[in-house]
């Protein structure tokens, strides 16, 4: 049945930001990604009006005709490799968020949370790619960067280039019907909100405690590019300033907003106990030079070492574990409060 513009258009102001024009026209894949994003943020929903009319089109496969009839790969998409790289990083946040107290996450779930969400993205339209290379490559990026939530980026980022080298067309097949559409959706949808549900209901301070520390490490990898980190915490406070400009509400300014700032306040207040006990590892005062950091961590290294210690192993790993982390927090460039804020 061929699909209608007007019903498109409906379908998108009544319910576009939960996919329900996608599901329509049967691009299942995008209506998924809207389902877990909210449209992106609102950003891809709006985009989307100028973008209505081709994706008819595609759905009564008039373009879908003449592209595969015209050259055998699609054509490279900045957008789509961009959106790539980003819905793997949010894919990767949420199962940092839910799932990383489990047994060898940073080795099989981190990878696969990325891998899935680049791999969504490479299937929105009459498109796709292969997923064998796609996690292929996402788990052999994993180890490099195991137990940092940063492994995010540069998973993503492999990732994603993957998905762009083996991009190729859909091939056609027979239509399902829609009980078995919502179905697989459903499915799909429990098993992104499932776990995420499950820690901030039952694991709420451990899932705060984690969000803090998510974002602080993500911040803190920006304090390497002054520019660009000032320009992320930009666009997190966005949606307040925008609301505020839109709206006009001086309350809004006084309660809201500051509100959501406390939230920067909190992470740096975490990162600051993180730092404090980091000092406290070392058996450093806070007015520590880095040289004095890097002395004590080379003399308690030796001292902890689980090879000189074959007597009291376990203890030795312990603290050898405790010397480390704290070290590496302590190489982090400590930021001043204008920067949270």
């Amino acid at each position: 049945m061929a699909k209608g513009l007007l019903m498109t258009y409906v379908l998108w102001a009544v319910g576009g930001p939960a996919g329900l024009h996608h599901l329509y026209l049967g691009r299942d894949s995008h209506a998924l990604l809207w389902m877990l994003t909210l449209g992106g943020g609102g950003l891809g929903w709006l985009w989307e009006f100028w973008k209505l009319p081709s994706f008819v089109a595609q759905a009564n496969r008039v373009q879908v005709q003449k592209q595969r009839s015209a050259e055998g790969t699609p054509p490279l998409s900045i957008i789509r490799f961009s959106a790539q790289i980003i819905v793997g990083i949010y894919f990767g946040l949420v199962a940092l968020i839910s799932l990383s107290f489990m047994a060898n996450f940073y080795i099989v779930g981190l990878p696969l949370a990325v891998g899935l969400g680049v791999l969504l993205v490479a299937a929105v339209g009459n498109q796709t790619s292969d997923y064998k290379h796609i996690l292929g490559a996402a788990f052999l990026i994993s180890p490099i960067f195991h137990g940092r939530p940063v492994a995010i980026l540069p998973i993503s980022l492999a990732a994603s280039i993957t998905a762009q080298k083996h991009r190729r067309y859909k091939d056609s097949v027979e239509s399902e019907t829609l009980s078995v559409r919502l179905y697989r959706l459903g499915l799909a949808y429990l098993a992104f909100t499932g776990p995420l549900t499950y820690s901030a209901l039952c694991r709420t301070a451990d899932t705060i405690g984690c969000v803090a520390e998510i974002l602080g490490s993500f911040l803190s990898w920006f304090s390497f590019f002054p520019l660009l980190g000032r320009l992320v915490e930009s666009v997190f406070l966005l949606p307040c300033r925008v609301w505020w400009l839109l709206v006009g509400d001086p309350a809004f300014n006084s309660s809201w907003f500051q509100e959501w700032e406390k939230l920067y306040e909190f992470v740096h207040s975490f990162q600051d106990l993180k730092r404090q006990l980091a000092y406290q590892v070392l058996g450093l005062s806070e007015a520590a030079t880095n040289e004095e950091i890097h002395r004590s961590y080379r003399e308690l290294v030796k001292v902890w070492h689980p090879d000189h210690n074959r007597h009291q192993r376990e203890e030795a790993q312990r603290h050898f574990l405790e010397i480390q982390a704290a070290y590496e927090v302590l190489s982090q460039p400590k930021k001043s409060r204008g920067f949270w804020r």
